[in-house]
Order: C-alpha cells, then structure tokens, then sequence
C-alpha cells in the first residue's frame, strides 16, 4: 500500500520537477529494486515443442485433411491462423467445409508428397526446400495463401537459378513465376535464360519453354550467343523437340503438320537474317526445315542478303515498322567480331588501386559491304578502386593544385583508339561472370548505347560490380569469398565486353 500511495503521489505532485522530493527519491528506488530483479525468460523453444508435439502426436485434433490416400489429423485453430483459405473455409458457414470435422482435398501428385511438410511448416515454422520440391510446396503455399512461405519458397528460387537450370526446373520455374504474377523472380529466370542460353538451349527441359515467353525472349536484343546462326539452331532444335512431343501426343500426322507451320511461322519470324553472313545464308540454303518451308524463308533470308549489298531503300522501307528495326539490330554477339573476353587471375594478390589494360577491335558494320573496316578500343578496368594523385594544372594565370582523390569504385574505361570524323554509335555490352555451387554462369549484363566522336572518345561506367562485393574485408586466414571470382581456385575475374554497331539514325 505505502508503494502505490507513493506512485499516486507522485503522479498527482504539483512539485517543481526539477527539485527532487522524499517521493521521487523512494520511487526511484523501487525501480532500481524492480529492474534488479527483473530476469529475461525466453521459453519459446519449449512452447514450440509444445505446439509441434500436437501435430505429431495426433492430440486433440478437430479436423481431419484428406490428400491423395493419405489423411492428416489437423487443428482448426492452427489452420486458420496460418492460412487465409482455410480460415475462410472453415469459419465462413457458407463454406460447406465449415461444419465438416474431414475435408477431401483435390491436389496435384507432386503436392500430395510435399502436403505433410507443408501442414508442419504450420506448426513448427520450419520446413526444407530444394530444387526438386520447391515448385510444389510454393504452389500450395499460393493456393492457401501463407504468405510466409510463398515469400520463404521466393527467396529460395530467387538465390539458387544456377542450380534449377542443372537440375532441368529452370523453364519450370519461370512458366509457373510468370503465370502466378511473382514477377521478380520470373525476371531473375527469364534473364538467366537470355544471358546464359548456349546452356540452357542444350538441357533437356528445353521442349517445355513455352511458344509466348521464347517469343518474347526472341524479340530482346540482350540475347546473349555467339551469333545470329547459332539462335537459329537453337530455334531448329526447340522446333524438333515440339514435334516430337506431338507425336507422342496421339495427333493425327495433318493436325501435327498444321501446328508445326503455324510454330515454324511464329518462332522464325523473329530470327534475324540480316544479321548473319551471306556465307550464313547461303550455307542455310542447305538445311531441311529451309528447304521444307522454302517460301517462308526465302523472302525472310532475301532481305539479309539485301541489307549486305547496301540496297538502303529496301532496308528502309523495311525499318517503317518496329518489328521491321529489329531484324537489323545486332543481340550481343560473342564472336570474335565484335567482343573480347578480359581475365584477370591471380585477383586476390591484385594491389589496391590496380589497373589492368584490354587492347582489340570490333567491326565498324554488321554488313558485308563494310566487314573490312574496324575500330580499335582500348579498355581499362579498375577492379580494387580508383585512386587520382594530387597534381597541378598548368593555366595561363599560374598552375592549380589538384587533390588527391581515392574512389571505392569498379570502373570500366572504354576508349576509341583512333579519332572518328563522324559519329560512331554502338550498343555496349558488358557481361559480369559468376560463380555458385561449382556453376560458372553469366550474372549481370550492363548494357549502354553510346555515341563516340572526336569530342567524346572515352565512355566510362562506374560499379559495374559493388566494391564491397568483390572486395569483402579480409576474414582470418588473409583469404575472402565473392561470387564474382571463378575458376579452378576461385581466383579469376572475367568479363566479356561486346560492341556492337548500330545505326545512327
């Protein structure tokens, strides 16, 4: 009682606060008792073993959950706390659920065998998720929308796109992402598969790449292959595997023919003939498909040889749309004709402020007509900082005292060797390796369109790379770990630079 009275006292005092007082003085120190004896119980691991133990051992259960041939005993309460369907389902009476003590539920097989783990989840907040399992337990998960685990099964796919494109899920993952509206890493998958597509052309699961997205993915000029005949292999290649699943299909042999005009049709209409060689062309003549759907190609593979002969009305009126511009877009083309690949080894040993210096050359136009002119670059990378000396600059009212600056930056450098008399415009492409689960891949495509001339001979492009990721502090030991570093011994950086022409209009 003497305790309260004085808390009551004090709160209704009308003393002059900053004076101290016999009350404020006794309730301080009840407080400094108070928080001495205060003790931080943490008992959540006990009442989680509790609450799992529920599930596990079958108590007091309220509702039973029917999947396939297997029946879980399960509690309301936990179900509708951890799930907005099944609240809605079994507290909403015009559910015919809502009264039910055993509910059937209509699953997809691969969902009955993950189905127990995902009731666990709800029990435990614990669950394991792998390449093989993740797409099941992520659709139950956007079926009965627990929000919890659909973000847990995001982040899953989001880090380890490497490891579903070898386990052949990538084109899984990136159909079901795309169709669920989960656009982040729908993204993340569609651009593994333009940047990394000699792989992911070559793995069995390319037959399930559906007709819209490789349309898509056709229609983008950040494709990343060594040239415009080897995409149209992959496309020769995909077009085989559809047919093939026809056939299993049951369809009748004219039904299969009409689809596979109609693919042939869709998917080739996007392949760009003008840019691949006359020799190309000509060599093209030769293959089956061509020859089976000579008509169609022949128009297609006449425009190609026109852009290489420099007739530019024909090329122009054929650019009078956008679809028309893209066939005379160059991708980013690794052949030896328009990029370099720079690597660094020995990276870690590298000193502060390092600079490494690329020499080569690109042609100056994707046309035949011009294929013996070529421009010179000189490239300069700044993979450990960039660090400016103090210096003086010499001007006609005396010199200036310029300060040293450091800047903590990945910088590339690109410089025209030779001065252009004339505008010089150029898609550049600058794509980042890395490395994950024993997978070298490509990571990162910084892509600029850039116009070079006598006044502006140097481009440059800062972070290509964050600083603090590939140079982490040191840990024990004098070794660190980046993604950015492959190789045998994880020691190599590599980036391939492309340049490709374009037009200056």
């Amino acid at each position: 009682m003497i305790g309260n009275r004085n808390r009551i006292e004090i709160i209704h005092s009308t003393e002059n606060d900053n004076e101290p007082s016999p009350s404020k003085t006794r309730r301080r120190g009840n407080m400094d008792i108070e928080n001495a004896c205060q003790m931080f119980i943490d008992n959540s691991a006990n009442v989680l073993k509790t609450i799992r133990n529920l599930y596990h051992e079958q108590l007091m259960c309220d509702v039973n959950l029917v999947v396939g041939k297997r029946e879980h005993a399960t509690h309301r309460l936990i179900l509708c706390a951890c799930s907005d369907v099944f609240q809605a389902m079994l507290m909403n009476p015009e559910w015919n659920e809502c009264h039910e003590s055993r509910i059937i539920l209509q699953e997809l097989p691969q969902c009955e065998k993950v189905f127990h783990h995902f009731l666990e989840y709800f029990y435990t907040g614990k669950i394991i998720i792998n390449q093989t399992n993740v797409m099941a337990i992520l659709s139950l998960a956007d079926k009965y929308i627990v929000k919890s685990l659909t973000r847990l099964c995001l982040e899953y796919m989001a880090t380890h796109i490497p490891q579903a494109a070898a386990h052949n899920v990538l084109f899984s993952w990136l159909q079901y992402t795309t169709s669920c509206g989960h656009e982040e890493v729908a993204g993340y998958c569609f651009n593994y598969i333009k940047w990394n597509l000699c792989a992911v052309a070559n793995a069995p699961e390319f037959s399930e790449f559906d007709v819209e997205l490789l349309v898509n993915l056709l229609q983008q000029n950040d494709i990343i292959v060594y040239n415009e005949m080897v995409l149209y292999n992959f496309m020769v290649r995909w077009l085989d595997l559809q047919r093939i699943n026809l056939q299993q299909s049951g369809l009748s042999k004219d039904d299969i023919e009409r689809h596979m005009d109609n693919l042939v049709e869709i998917v080739m209409s996007h392949i760009r003939f003008p840019m691949m060689t006359p020799r190309e062309l000509a060599e093209l003549l030769l293959s089956p498909l061509i020859k089976k759907y000579k008509e169609f190609f022949v128009d297609r593979m006449a425009i190609g040889m026109a852009f290489h002969s420099g007739q530019k009305e024909r090329v122009e009126e054929i650019c009078s749309t956008d679809e028309g511009k893209l066939l005379f877009s160059p991708r980013l083309y690794v052949s030896d004709s328009f990029s370099a690949m720079l690597s660094i080894d020995n990276f870690k040993t590298l000193p502060s402020y390092h600079t490494c210096t690329f020499v080569f050359s690109s042609h100056v136009s994707a046309t035949d007509c011009d294929s013996d002119r070529i421009n010179e670059w000189v490239v300069d990378l700044y993979p450990k900082g960039v660090w400016f000396k103090k210096c003086f600059l010499i001007l006609w009212q005396g010199p200036i005292e310029v300060p040293e600056e450091i800047l903590f930056t990945v910088r590339l450098s690109l410089t025209c060797r030779e001065i252009p008399y004339t505008d010089i415009k150029v898609r550049i492409g600058i794509l980042l390796y890395a490395k994950q689960g024993g997978i070298e891949y490509i990571v990162k495509v910084i892509e600029k369109i850039h116009y070079f001339n006598a006044q502006n001979r140097v481009f440059n492009v800062d972070n290509i790379i964050p600083f603090e990721e590939l140079n982490p502090p040191v840990i024990a030991g004098g070794d660190f770990d980046t993604k950015y570093l492959i190789g045998s011994k994880n020691d190599q950086l590599r980036i391939n630079i492309v340049i490709t022409p374009l037009s200056p209009q």
